[in-house]
């Protein structure tokens, strides 16, 4: 069996495989990552739909990826999505269970990262809004398409492990704001909403997994300026020395898509379903009292809690006003 790493890039993890007749959903689409999730599976054949707020720029981000997805068999469309708005989740969410077409592999994949301390349209913190509600709403609104056999892959971070989730003040209105404590929540909550939609949806052959995609120069980076991102890869280098471990090195946008695609069409369902992935391969749990890097391989034992998932999953719909 072949054995995928840090390194494997979108296009080795998708290797001789088919994709034509699959129909996946990609959040996102408009840089990044995202659009490369949605080239490499549109090019192996399948009919992608990405989401994203800013369609002119992502018909220009997908120029080259409608070009080559009809040269394989795929096929690639765009639908509106700004995940900071309910409204916009839900008309989106209505759009394609009025169109009806099931899904085989839905991929939340969008996110904002340690933004400035501001609130989407509803009124919910900026990160755990976007980032966490926004998916908890579409994902559940579109769960009927899922066919049987398919799975949700929800995009995390080991940026989880700044901080749980905080359920009596997500919104800090108590608490002074930190940018990474904020990210960090909002992905702990990216991991717990995978485990808790898995609990629902395994009964009927659906499985959900999260994935970090690594370090990777992206625009998720873009409310960090460069001394500050000088400081978190020389403090990342110390604590990887002190661990005995290389210096800190960036994935490339094909190897940081990598883990999505592995836990959605290449891993088997049962090794995946409930779990953390990472570098194509399922994260080990690290103990909270063990250190370690921010860019070292693991995962929090809270952000895989089943009881942790359910108490998020009743907080997430007491916020959004919908019961799933």
């Amino acid at each position: 069996m072949q054995v995928w790493g840090a390194t494997s890039t979108t296009d080795e993890v998708l290797s001789g495989t088919d994709l034509h007749g699959k129909r996946i959903l990609v959040t996102g689409v408009s840089a990044g990552i995202g659009v490369e999730t949605a080239w490499v599976l549109a090019a192996h054949g399948a009919h992608v739909i990405g989401a994203a707020r800013e369609l002119a720029k992502a018909e220009a981000a997908t120029t080259q990826l409608r070009k080559d997805a009809a040269a394989n068999g795929g096929s690639f469309e765009l639908i509106a999505l700004d995940l900071a708005s309910l409204k916009s989740v839900r008309a989106c969410a209505d759009e394609l269970l009025a169109r009806g077409e099931a899904f085989d592999v839905v991929i939340a994949n969008a996110g904002v990262m340690a933004t400035p301390f501001g609130h989407t349209v509803d009124g919910f913190e900026t990160q755990f809004g976007t980032n966490h509600l926004g998916h908890f709403v579409l994902v559940n609104r579109v769960a009927p398409l899922i066919r049987v056999g398919g799975r949700l892959i929800t995009l995390a971070s080991s940026g989880h492990r700044f901080s749980n989730v905080d359920l009596n003040d997500p919104n800090f209105e108590r608490t002074a704001y930190d940018p990474f404590v904020a990210y960090g929540r909002s992905k702990t909550a990216n991991i717990l909403f995978a485990v808790a939609f898995d609990q629902r949806h395994r009964g009927r052959g659906v499985r959900a997994a999260a994935v970090h995609p690594g370090g990777i120069r992206t625009e998720l980076g873009r409310h960090m300026d460069s001394a500050q991102l000088h400081q978190m890869i020389d403090r990342m280098n110390q604590q990887l020395a002190a661990e005995g471990k290389a210096p800190f090195q960036w994935k490339t946008i094909p190897q940081g898509a990598a883990t999505s695609v592995w836990a959605g069409f290449i891993a088997p369902a049962d090794e995946v379903g409930g779990r953390y992935c990472e570098n194509c391969h399922v994260g080990a749990i690290v103990p909270d009292n063990v250190v370690i890097s921010a860019i070292s391989e693991g995962v929090r034992a809270y952000a895989l809690d089943p009881h942790n998932a359910e108490a998020l999953w009743k907080k997430s719909e007491e916020m959004v006003g919908e019961s799933f």
